[in-house]
């Protein structure tokens, strides 16, 4: 009879007590599709007295993580404390080097570390299984990982934030500002008191830089992805959006060009029959191009103490089972350095909104700086104030224009906008949406 997996786990807040509480409620359902029971038998937190909801009854209470990770009695760490640095840098090495398998939800470190605790995996042994740091019970890892193994990757992309993709969908919806929807969504919980590491896209660049580890054979790097948040969106760019045939959502996207890997985050405008542009409040989405198949999407909730512990239970039930990936999908020296690719070299479509002055000669002059760039127009909207009136002042009021440009590239696009300025025709600074096409 094969003996269970001993499991230890460091951090008992909701996703670490779920995992607990999970593995004890399925017990036997883990056992007969792991072909082994699995057991919880120690734990380690910042407060032992704290209620948790959970029966820790013959649970063994290590004094701090790293002792709970070099533990003789566990053969499998589960690391769900949370950060880039110490004790969850240090407890996860000091298991790997002991020869033990870990399992994590912890996109921060392993965006940082990824390739040196892969390497002390590959050393020693053990597994590092993280499925639930990309989108919690999507399984885009394992998708990625093994499922398409055989399968050259051309893009992938997706909503990998929750937070940004509900307060899209409230402006979109509701017609409300950016600040009123953050505020909203601070009092429900869904973002944080400084929500600046949601909204300004950092998160999703954590989640990004691991899938293109994993598509491309990259080393992980999040200095290498490109980075825009939501807060210049506004409530008329999410109308022209729609009137346009597009929705507006915060996406990662790393992409194969002839340059290299293209890593961004930023504000995208998506066809609204994409089945990405159907994925609305905190939900989170991926969208795999590989080659030889038809796009495939996976969808689900991205965040939340049950579908988090349901992804970190599934990798200890692979640990169970006695398999051993590579972390990233290759041997550590088979993955090949990345680097920032400039967006001055992006290619692709853009929605460009600009206050135009309402003189004569305006048009022409915005026109003429987008001819010498190359720069050709989709779709052009006029939107007039007041439908067009003259205001009671007789004082000339801009007049918002929206254009949609066909593929080009950014610094050609940078350029034209920068000699409108110039030429004073416009009011403020103009707003630029890149578009993602199918």
């Amino acid at each position: 009879m094969v003996a269970p997996l001993k499991v230890g786990i460091a951090g008992l807040g909701t996703v670490g007590a779920e995992v607990v509480r999970l593995i004890e409620t399925q017990a036997r359902v883990l056992a007969g599709r792991s072909g082994r029971g699995i057991r919880v038998v120690a734990v380690t937190a910042r407060s032992k007295a704290k209620k948790r909801g959970i029966d820790l009854r013959g649970v063994e209470w290590v004094k701090d993580p790293i002792a709970l990770a070099t533990h003789p009695g566990i053969d499998c760490f589960v690391e769900l404390m949370g950060g880039a640095g110490d004790p969850a840098l240090s407890a996860v090495e000091a298991a790997l080097n002991a020869g033990k398998s870990v399992v994590t939800a912890n996109k921060a470190l392993l965006a940082k570390h990824g390739l040196k605790l892969a390497k002390a995996a590959e050393k020693h042994g053990g597994a590092l299984n993280f499925e639930a740091a990309v989108g919690a019970a999507i399984p885009v890892i394992k998708t990625l990982r093994e499922g398409l193994a055989g399968t050259g990757i051309n893009r992938v992309y997706g909503i990998l934030n929750g937070t940004c993709n509900y307060i899209l969908t409230r402006m979109e919806q509701e017609g409300l500002s950016f600040a009123e929807c953050l505020k909203d969504a601070q009092r429900l919980g869904y973002a944080e008191a400084n929500p600046s590491f949601d909204v300004d896209g950092h998160d999703t660049a954590q989640k990004l830089a691991i899938l293109a580890s994993l598509a491309f054979g990259t080393k992980v790097a999040q200095s290498a992805v490109y980075v825009e948040g939501i807060s210049s969106i506004a409530p008329e760019d999410l109308r022209a959006a729609d009137d346009l045939g597009y929705r507006l959502k915060l996406l990662g996207v790393a992409v194969r060009t002839a340059k290299g890997i293209e890593q961004r985050v930023h504000p995208t405008m998506v066809p609204k029959s994409s089945s990405i542009a159907q994925v609305m409040g905190v939900t989170n989405a991926v969208t795999i191009d590989g080659e030889g198949i038809p796009p495939i999407t996976l969808v689900g909730p991205g965040a939340g103490g049950a579908a988090t512990a349901s992804a970190v239970v599934a990798d200890i039930a692979d640990v169970a089972r006695g398999i051993r990936a590579n972390p990233f999908g290759r041997p550590i020296s088979h993955l090949r350095d990345t680097k920032k690719a400039p967006m001055e070299r992006h290619e692709g479509g853009y929605y460009i909104r600009l206050l135009a002055r309402d003189f004569p000669g305006t048009a022409a002059a915005i026109a003429t700086r987008l001819a010498e760039q190359k720069i050709s127009i989709e779709s052009i909207v006029q939107r007039h104030p007041n439908g067009g009136a003259a205001p009671a002042d007789g004082k000339a009021v801009p007049v918002p224009v929206i254009l949609i440009t066909y593929a080009t590239h950014e610094d050609a696009v940078r350029r034209a906008l920068a000699a409108v300025q110039r030429d004073k025709v416009i009011s403020g600074r103009p707003q630029v949406i890149r578009i993602e096409k199918n």
